[in-house]
């Protein structure tokens, strides 16, 4: 009896082959990883609790950053302290604080990153910059001892993500730091990320490689005037997208928006990076905008690996008449929770 199987099976090897040969050639498009949904974390002087980590939750929030801090006199100073006589950390800044608060926020279900930051009197850390080859080195002792500290801290608490230095643009070009990198490599296990400053520090940061992401503080000006529209503040991201693009294929490692904010004012798009006054004019519609415009431009980027919106209180009363960055009580929160809340 005539049988199909001496031709069948030859035909089935064959198309295997075949598929095997194309999908070499031309390989399927890896599915985007499950963006990270954060807000930083305000560390407060009273202890967090689980109902307070359930309130973000309710809002999408799938990560938090917690935020430690080292002082440091001046911007030429070589010694960092991890506390002063005026400066000691408050509870949720403090290791005892960051420890709970990961385990809290572990419970539900909420990943964390571990940004240390340095505390600059006077000046803030771009303006980091010693004096002579000996200061340099005497600085970068110091700061490997503070950053260690908190990259054992992640590692014994598990902490998911671990960002080596926050805005430090004017040391970024050392050659200590791939050094350290490999440090910290040896006593923490999980991602590593650096936040660079949106105002070009991204752009010359030379160790992308060493790291798992790429880290911005992607407080971009967006419009030139008062109370911009979401079309208007769209088109303002068009610059900011194509630079990082530029780098994520040089480097070929996701981005994270290791902060991204804006006042509840109408000038918040045009310098996000300032703080609030008191005197200032109050405008939910314009942060609600910047956050719409944000989600609308950016966030389906496949290379997006996720943002941190500051900030989120703890403890702290809801004040939806004020010019603060937090988005809380706020429309800015709704439009967060919606875009957060309909990405599973």
């Amino acid at each position: 009896m005539f049988s199909l199987r001496v031709y069948i099976t030859p035909l089935i090897l064959g198309l295997v082959a075949l598929g095997f040969f194309f999908s070499k050639r031309n390989p399927a498009r890896i599915p985007a990883v499950v963006k990270q949904k954060g807000v930083c974390w305000v560390g407060l002087p009273q202890a967090t609790t689980a109902s307070e980590i359930e309130e973000a939750k309710r809002c999408g929030v799938s990560w938090i950053s917690q935020t430690p801090f080292g002082w440091q006199r001046s911007a030429s100073d070589t010694v960092i302290r991890a506390e002063t006589i005026s400066q000691t950390p408050w509870w949720g800044e403090s290791k005892q604080g960051i420890a709970l608060t990961t385990v809290l926020a572990r419970q539900q279900g909420i990943k964390t990153l571990l940004n240390p930051h340095l505390w600059v009197k006077e000046s803030w850390p771009g303006e980091v910059e010693m004096k002579s080859e000996r200061d340099w080195k005497s600085w970068f002792r110091h700061y490997e001892s503070f950053i260690l500290s908190y990259a054992k801290l992640a590692d014994s608490t598990g902490i998911e993500i671990f960002c080596i230095g926050t805005e430090l643009h004017k040391t970024v070009k050392r050659p200590e730091w791939r050094s350290l990198i490999r440090k910290i490599r040896k006593v923490y296990k999980g991602k590593l990320t650096y936040a660079a400053n949106f105002s070009g520090e991204f752009e010359d940061v030379p160790f992308w490689n060493d790291l798992d992401y790429i880290g911005v503080q992607a407080y971009f000006p967006l419009a030139p005037g008062t109370l911009p529209g979401i079309q208007e503040l769209q088109q303002g991201w068009k610059d900011p997208i194509r630079r990082i693009e530029k780098v994520y294929q040089k480097f070929n490692k996701p981005v994270l928006f290791t902060e991204l904010g804006y006042k509840s004012t109408p000038d918040a798009a045009i310098e996000p990076w300032r703080w609030p006054d008191r005197q200032d004019e109050i405008s939910m519609e314009t942060q609600s905008n910047c956050y719409e415009a944000f989600f609308q431009a950016v966030w389906p980027l496949d290379w997006i690996a996720g943002v941190y919106f500051w900030k989120w209180y703890p403890h702290t009363p809801r004040h939806p008449t004020d010019g603060d960055f937090t988005p809380q009580g706020k429309p800015a929160e709704t439009v967060m929770k919606n875009w957060f809340v309909k990405q599973k």
